[in-house]
């Protein structure tokens, strides 16, 4: 009897191991992910692609700024002073001009860039990071840290963003240091009523009553647990936070507030050039195009990684 169902065993195996090894050279279709499906609502969006394109072309001329720089952003050419554009009848020497003390304003421009982006890369990361913890503690003991926690909140939105990192950067000192301290400050409120309300939404759902259940403490539900559902949005606002760090550094270097001459900071290159504007408008127009373009393009991949990430905008697309 036992002899007798080995055949019929191998039969039904037997077409099971042909499907398999009967096309061994043909290529596995690729599964499905969250990664590709990302990708793909990402990417049909013209705008967030477009966006995305600059922008790696603005990071990789700040990371390579050393190497396509023609000169130093600080030295100064004293024969060359206002020096025109190439296309606008100047030397081919400078593509991009001088500025009023002789200095290039290409390698000013991508050494600015670095300055930027850098000032924007830290103030996210350190308004994130303590934003996210109060957010967390809001939303998991409301009775006890979460109304104190919200009134300190509400009386730093009370007051303009611009004009709270105008007075952080009085008390502390201009510098460079003090602008990303400044603007990471002002920025903390939008991400812990954010990540309080995203929070408060999951902690009713099944799957965190299911892990109080188990015996999950509280340090593992809020950053195992709840953490990860709440991130979509706060990825959102990262990106466009960083926008408005590059424009609130600019701002705050345009009032002599922000990084100090000679460094090459954008908003501090337009400062000292609107004496100029009428005489040599490119010292004025090109640091405030690299401003443009930079925070419409960071605007763009914010809106594409909405959509990407939201899923009822994917349920109506």
């Amino acid at each position: 009897m036992p002899n007798s169902q080995l055949p019929s065993d191998a039969a039904k195996q037997g077409p099971v191991l042909n499907a398999v090894s009967s096309r061994p050279d043909e290529p596995l279709a690729p599964l499905p992910s969250g990664l590709a499906d990302f990708w793909r609502s990402f990417s049909s969006n013209k705008g967030a692609l477009l966006g995305l394109v600059f922008f790696v072309i603005v990071v990789l001329c700040a990371l390579l700024a050393d190497v396509l720089a023609p000169y130093s952003p600080i030295e100064q050419y004293r024969d060359a002073l206002l020096t025109p554009p190439a296309w606008g009848a100047g030397s081919s020497r400078f593509w991009l001009g001088t500025d009023d003390i002789g200095r290039d304003m290409l390698s000013r421009l991508l050494h600015g860039a670095r300055l930027s982006l850098s000032i924007g890369l830290v103030a996210v990361i350190l308004s994130m990071l303590p934003g996210i913890a109060l957010g967390l503690l809001a939303a998991f003991f409301p009775d006890k840290l979460g109304t104190v926690i919200l009134r300190l909140m509400d009386v730093m939105l009370a007051l303009p963003s611009l004009l709270l990192a105008i007075a952080v950067v009085a008390v502390l000192g201009p510098g460079l240091v003090n602008t990303m301290l400044a603007i990471a400050l002002v920025s903390i409120p939008g991400y812990v009523r954010l990540v309080r309300a995203s929070a408060m939404s999951e902690l009713a759902k099944d799957y965190v009553i299911a892990s109080r259940l188990a015996g999950a403490g509280t340090f593992r539900l809020m950053f195992d647990t709840v953490l990860p559902n709440c991130m979509a949005p706060v990825i959102v606002t990262a990106t466009l936070g960083f926008s408005d760090a590059i424009l609130t550094a600019a701002a705050l270097g345009f009032l002599g507030l922000g990084a100090q001459p000679p460094m090459p900071e954008w908003g501090t290159m337009l400062a000292s050039a609107r004496d100029y504007i009428e005489r040599a408008n490119w010292v004025v127009t090109l640091p405030g195009l690299a401003i443009l373009s930079t925070v419409l393009a960071i605007n763009l991949m914010g809106d594409g990684l909405r959509d990407a990430l939201d899923p009822r905008l994917k349920k109506l697309s």
